[in-house]
């Protein structure tokens, strides 16, 4: 079709892996010196005795496909998510897209210019200026010098760094560098633009700033962005489409909210359960946390609920001596992005209500109510301390576990939210029709 601007058929891109044996040293100046005096003999050597030398060969090779038959299209307009667990490609696809890297093997077709923001400071010559290096940049974008007078002020106002701009961009901060980058990239008009996960360099107010410009460029002046980032909430905020990878390989692709889900719930599976031994538990010689569970209203350990069910959370720690008056065993509930959704501790309710802690073994549990939370992934982050004073254990993620977004009330609730909806809680409220008041 005459909008597809990107068409990626079978891509494959394979690496050779050096893997050095155990038995090899670090190389020393006096290595160095006895293998140029021998390396003559060795030669020889090698010339006689091929096969016994070959097997002597302290490096093997292996072949590492970072990509295999990728295939896909992206239409004008389009702005399209790329997500996926460290290693399962994704960087090494945008390096094709581009054109930083050849494929081994299948082809990739692109109509339009492509700015690409994948690492920091790419392009950028440390020793020039940050006013130099926008022209530079531009340049290699391959932008006219009027180009970028007419944007110039746009993207020195954008990146704020005009107290810098004559300034060597060796000596700029991450931050600094990443806020030039961006706005060079985003202001030169291409036709495509490609963002790797480099915005988690700069400040939250920072990153706010770039998902509005990336919408407002693909909103207005229709222009396609790819983007690739492990922070769900902006993803989903931008993108409309996703591909999920997975070693290399698309396993999956549709509308922004169901691959997302897919991504998280991959996650979720089997992390619904941790359990410590003594020697090892978190904690002190007052408090120590033994295990932490999700279970169903049955009672079994289970990772992936629906909505309509209870979850329980079951916490299990020994109390050595006599208990602190003011001890708050509890836990933060988490989105999987990082968001908190609550905190609770034991001592929430009224006094007569707390569950009995003593000397020894303990087993507590809270019930989060069905129809309450929204679908999605959840941790589970143990807080335990005194109250105000100080913590006992303090971790994030020990587990977690999934909600399938199901309230089996509506079937036009169900259907219409294709089970995603926005917020992080989604129960179903009361509604009454009021009488209008007599005039």
């Amino acid at each position: 079709m005459s909008d597809v601007v990107i068409r990626a058929e079978n891509l494959g891109k394979k690496y050779r892996i050096q893997h050095k044996r155990e038995s090899q040293r670090y190389s020393t100046l006096r290595d160095a010196v006895t293998d140029k005096l021998l390396s003559p003999w060795r030669r020889l050597n090698q010339q006689i005795r091929t096969p016994h030398s070959a097997l002597r060969n302290p490096q093997s090779e292996e072949d590492f496909w970072a990509l295999r038959d990728v295939s896909f299209e992206i239409k004008q307009g389009e702005v399209v998510g790329i997500i996926g667990r460290n290693g399962a490609g994704k960087s090494t696809l945008l390096k094709i897209l581009s054109r930083i890297t050849e494929p081994t093997n299948g082809r990739v077709g692109i109509k339009g210019r492509v700015a690409s923001l994948l690492e920091v400071g790419t392009g950028f010559h440390p020793e020039l200026t940050g006013r130099e290096n926008i022209y530079l940049n531009g340049a290699i974008l391959g932008m006219t010098r009027e180009e970028i007078k007419r944007k110039f002020d746009e993207i020195v106002a954008f990146a704020e760094i005009e107290k810098f701009l004559d300034t060597p961009v060796k000596r700029y901060s991450s931050g600094m560098y990443v806020r030039l980058a961006f706005a060079v990239a985003a202001h030169l008009e291409p036709e495509i633009l490609v963002v790797d996960e480099v915005l988690a360099v700069g400040d939250a107010e920072f990153q706010k700033k770039c998902l509005g410009k990336m919408g407002e460029v693909a909103m207005n002046d229709g222009r396609t962005i790819i983007f690739v980032s492990h922070n769900m909430q902006a993803v989903q905020a931008l993108c409309q489409y996703g591909m999920l990878m997975h070693q290399g390989s698309i396993i999956y692709e549709g509308f922004i909210g169901a691959v997302a889900n897919k991504y998280l719930s991959q996650s979720a599976a089997q992390d619904a359960e941790k359990v410590w031994q003594s020697q090892e538990a978190p904690g002190n010689e007052v408090f120590q946390l033994l295990a932490v569970r999700v279970l169903s209203p049955d009672g079994t350990t289970q990772s992936v609920l629906s909505t309509q069910s209870d979850v329980r959370v079951e916490m299990e720690f020994s109390v050595s001596g006599p208990v602190p008056s003011a001890l708050c065993v509890g836990f933060d509930l988490m989105t999987s992005d990082g968001s908190t959704v609550l905190r609770t501790y034991q001592t929430d309710t009224r006094h007569e209500d707390w569950p009995e802690i003593h000397p020894g073994f303990n087993r507590i549990a809270c019930r989060i109510p069905a129809g309450l939370l929204n679908g999605g992934v959840f941790d589970i982050c143990p807080r335990i301390g005194i109250h105000n004073v100080t913590w006992y254990v303090h971790l994030d993620g020990v587990v977690r576990f999934e909600l399938i977004l199901d309230h089996g009330v509506s079937p036009l609730w169900n259907s219409l939210t294709a089970k995603s909806r926005s917020g992080m809680i989604a129960p179903v409220l009361s509604w009454a029709r009021q009488p209008l008041p007599v005039m």
